[in-house]
């Protein structure tokens, strides 16, 4: 495959940004789309021209640092990571326009790479439980209903790359907000902080400058571990319950 990328680079935070045009080939549908950035930062690389940041670690769908918009979707046309992404989703000759994530609490580090540690400010006001659970107890001896159990675990996939953000209109982090706060939420253990988890998390959000939520249902869409939107209706539900407690 011979194909034109139309790339965001931008050499450092407080720089202008601007998007540059490479043309890449001999390029296999099999490769992954982060192995196709490799071939071309390869080819860069040996031009003695600055390689293209971006962001990866496992590889394999986990993680979720590899986080980029293609052609104006989060992680691309399929709904997976972008690391999953092969490059049989696309056409010999196509012009793929690449781009960091579009989010004003995720800015941009270096080209393709933002910074994301909003999430952990958010996490870190909530997204735990202090009940000590001690070594692992006997199956039987905290009673959790299949249901619960199921939906809880179902919620624990989201790996926090942030596309449900770069996706919405708004800029909206409560997909990933609700996915944490239904999670813990459903479990014993996660009871005790419950009021003050979801206040605490929604507020931090609010700091960092995610936007508010309008119900688009881009963020689900987009989400490759396929959080449903219901977790919204979750996450005010229990906003609503804990305000009435006095949070």
């Amino acid at each position: 495959m011979n194909l034109t990328l139309k790339i965001w680079r931008q050499p450092d935070p407080d720089a202008e940004g601007a998007v540059h045009t490479y043309e890449v080939s001999e390029i296999s549908e099999d490769m992954s789309f982060l192995e196709m950035l490799d071939v071309l930062n390869e080819d860069l690389n040996a031009k003695g021209e600055e390689p293209i940041a971006f962001d990866s670690d496992c590889r394999e769908g986990i993680c979720g640092m590899c986080s980029l918009m293609i052609n104006g979707s989060a992680h691309g046309p399929d709904v997976t990571t972008t690391c999953q992404l092969h490059m049989r989703s696309f056409s010999d000759g196509e012009t793929i326009t690449i781009e960091p994530w579009r989010s004003e609490a995720f800015p941009v580090v270096k080209d393709l790479v933002v910074d994301r540690s909003s999430f952990d400010r958010v996490i870190q006001q909530g997204g735990y439980i202090s009940a000590n659970t001690g070594s692992a107890p006997e199956a039987n001896s905290v009673p959790v209903g299949h249901d619960k159990a199921t939906r809880a675990f179902n919620m624990a996939t989201c790996i926090g790359c942030g596309a449900c953000v770069a996706s919405c209109p708004n800029g909206s982090a409560s997909l990933f907000v609700g996915a944490k706060v239904t999670q813990l939420g459903l479990l014993p253990q996660g009871q005790p902080e419950r009021d003050s988890r979801v206040v605490n998390m929604v507020a931090q959000a609010d700091e960092e400058g995610f936007g508010g939520c309008t119900n688009i249902g881009e963020c689900a869409a987009a989400c490759p571990k396929e959080i449903p939107l219901d977790v919204i209706s979750q996450l005010n539900k229990d906003l609503r319950t804990a305000i009435r407690h006095g949070y």
